[in-house]
């Protein structure tokens, strides 16, 4: 999760600056690299494939498939985020972990990102990426090892608030857990820790409308600079962020945005106007689990969504972990809870 919300008001619109253009914004093509590209170790323990499906909106989406070992039917969870990261880390390290434990899961690439299709590259939508899980739903529904009507959704950071939104308007969905979860809607709207006046709201909206006229003119859309590139003085969670996506031993990866690249300056403009979290009473009567670290400068955002859902929920706190331990610090993720969460709900 890049630190967006400062890089979109450090970088307003028309401000006569010039903005870099992705050069992969025209003519996109789906290449599935076939060699195992993961930030993580590949198991014996369980079968793996490259997976395509589409969306409703007819976007292809890439993803990898991990079927553990014996026969079916298996239950299945769809696994993705964090918001800019890519399949090859943290939501493979998941799925392939609970494949382990005897889930099938299903670790995708949203819309716009990765190997996933969709133009322009590097674009971000609330409604196309709450879709992107109902459409790894569907996927995951026709598998003939698969009880479909024993499937639920993980999502991380960022598409933890996009799995929830799945999950109140996707009533396939029986149970729905999300760790160290990012409102993107939230942020975008008010900042981080709601700090955002309306003063800067009214000057941001301005601006980001503004572009508008700007890609339109040029042909493409304008993009910010690449993230996490540290100057010196960034609060300590984007000194974390840095430390996990641009260390190449650790979760740095060439086709994460987070990691190598960076968003359309536009792609603010729906998630401010567009809450994720409007209906998250509606979930009920299927199970939530938020899991969240107590050192994690985003722990509010889990917080507010366990007060607003219906139960049955949970609230789960690993003592001392950062919002990043949870991408993929295996004695920090509570991979027992989550094994426990899915198999007494699906």
């Amino acid at each position: 999760m890049v630190y967006l919300h400062q890089a979109f008001m450090d970088y307003p619109a028309c401000n006569g600056d010039a903005h870099a253009r992705a050069p992969t914004s025209k003519g996109y093509r789906m290449e599935l690299t076939q060699d195992w590209d993961k930030t993580f170790p590949k198991s014996d323990k369980v079968d793996h494939r490259k997976v395509t499906f589409s969306n409703r909106y007819g976007i292809e989406l890439a993803g990898d498939l991990y079927t553990p070992k014996g026969g079916g039917p298996f239950a299945a969870i769809a696994v993705s985020g964090p918001f800019g990261a890519v399949k090859e880390q943290s939501s493979g390290l998941h799925a392939q972990t609970l494949a382990e434990r005897g889930f099938v899961t299903l670790a995708f690439d949203a819309s716009y990102t990765g190997e996933s299709g969709g133009e322009p590259r590097n674009l971000a939508s609330p409604e196309i990426n709450t879709e992107d899980f109902s459409a790894a739903v569907d996927f995951l529904g026709l598998l003939p090892g698969v009880d479909r009507e024993r499937i639920g959704i993980l999502g991380i950071c960022g598409f933890g608030g996009m799995g929830l939104n799945a999950a109140a308007a996707d009533k396939r969905i029986k149970a729905v857990a999300a760790t160290t979860m990012y409102d993107i809607s939230r942020m975008m709207a008010k900042g981080y820790f709601d700090s955002t006046t309306p003063e800067q709201r009214a000057e941001a909206l301005d601006g980001l409308s503004r572009q508008r006229w700007a890609d339109a003119e040029a042909g493409a859309p304008a993009y910010g600079p690449n993230g996490l590139e540290l100057k010196g003085g960034e609060p300590q969670f984007v000194v974390e962020y840095a430390a996990y996506y641009k260390d190449e031993k650790r979760g740095f990866h060439p086709r994460s945005v987070n990691s190598n690249a960076s968003w359309t300056l536009t792609t603010p403009l729906s998630f401010m106007n567009m809450p994720l979290l409007t209906y998250i009473d509606e979930i009920a009567p299927r199970p939530i689990l938020l899991v969240h670290g107590s050192a994690a400068h985003s722990l509010y955002f889990s917080k507010t969504a366990y007060e607003n859902a219906a139960e049955p929920k949970e609230l789960f706190i690993v003592e001392g972990a950062t919002h990043t331990d949870l991408y993929d610090q295996m004695d920090k993720i509570p991979f027992d809870k989550f094994v426990s969460f899915f198999s007494e709900t699906l």
